[in-house]
């Protein structure tokens, strides 16, 4: 008795009220503490009271779905319908930021578009903030515009499902609603230039790049005579011994290993030992890798062996206690016999 809808309640979107909360949830909700001892005998009054106590929003949270205190007085609201008037009047209170979230939150699920948009919007100009309780049972801060906007934008908002509307630029489209006018629109305006200003910021910028355009300078002719440091550059240049010493020593040094190791390639074609040599060297680097391979695989087969040990060991435990159990079990019943005769 105590969760059923009230007989002057009427249909929403073609059902039940609490039906727009889902059967798990609402399950839940009556199942929880807060719910049978603070909503009991809640009427449109007294829940304003409760309404005033709640200190965060919220849907569910934790593995075994618990329902926040925000969703059970929605449920209570669901379930005793209040008037359109009373929604409204939570919708506008300023002081209380939890009771105008409860309200807004009940009129979208049970209201309609234009009720929505028309009583909705104008809060986009409350910046507060709410906490608000995740699935994971932590609190995060989310602005009472961000809240709204969530409510007209999104399909499920605090773990609820919300019913459809329609968008809003159809209801403009048929004239039902006023275009969306921005608070900021105003500011905007202000800041941005007339047409006279463009004007005056053209002209001062084309001036200002006539008066930056670069002036040609006139080429200096090239003097006949060359500098002294110039000439003693170049002389140390033709002169072939005094180059730079370190850049040849290091072509020198390279070119003779290029011609060692040339020579050391032509000596091992020629003679049969170098071949003999590197033919060893291969043999052992083979040896080296099959017992590398043979250590690898011996250890997994000791490994296996092992195992297989310990197992037999431990079958044969097995059977040696089931033994000595059946051996006990057959003394205790010959003894039993003997104690009846």
């Amino acid at each position: 008795m105590a969760n059923r809808t009230v007989k002057e309640a009427k249909n929403v979107h073609g059902t039940n009220p609490q039906y727009l909360i889902e059967k798990i949830i609402r399950s839940r909700i009556y199942d929880s503490k807060y719910w049978k001892e603070q909503c009991f005998a809640l009427t449109a009054e007294l829940l304003v009271d409760k309404a005033m106590e709640l200190r965060f929003v919220g849907g569910v949270y934790g593995g075994n779905i618990k329902p926040t205190q925000f969703l059970c007085l929605t449920l209570k609201m669901l379930q005793i319908q209040p008037e359109k008037d009373i929604v409204v009047e939570f919708i506008k209170n300023e002081e209380f930021k939890y009771v105008r979230a409860l309200g807004a939150f009940y009129l979208r699920l049970t209201g309609a578009a234009l009720d929505c948009y028309k009583y909705l919007e104008p809060l986009y100009i409350d910046n507060r903030k709410l906490r608000r309780q995740n699935r994971a049972g932590q609190f995060e801060i989310v602005y009472m515009d961000e809240y709204i906007d969530e409510l007209l934008r999104n399909d499920r908002v605090c773990d609820i499902i919300l019913p459809r509307i329609q968008k809003r630029s159809i209801l403009e489209e048929n004239n039902e609603i006023e275009p969306k006018v921005s608070v900021l629109d105003e500011d905007l305006d202000d800041e941005l230039p007339s047409d006279d200003e463009k004007a005056d910021d053209r002209e001062a910028a084309r001036t200002k790049e006539n008066n930056t355009a670069p002036v040609r300078r006139p080429r200096k002719a090239r003097s006949k005579s060359r500098s002294p440091s110039r000439e003693r550059e170049r002389e140390r240049d033709r002169r072939p011994g005094q180059a730079s010493g370190n850049s040849n020593r290091s072509r020198d040094y390279y070119d003779e290993l290029e011609e060692y190791d040339r020579q050391r390639n032509r000596a091992r074609n020629r003679d049969p030992q170098f071949e003999e040599h590197d033919r060893r060297q291969n043999r052992d680097r083979e040896r080296q890798d099959r017992d590398r391979m043979r250590d690898r695989y011996g250890e997994r087969d000791r490994r296996n062996r092992d195992r297989d040990r310990e197992r037999d060991w431990d079958r044969e435990r097995e059977r040696e206690r089931g033994n000595r159990h059946d051996h006990r079990e057959r003394d205790r019943e010959r003894e039993r016999e003997r104690e009846r005769e």
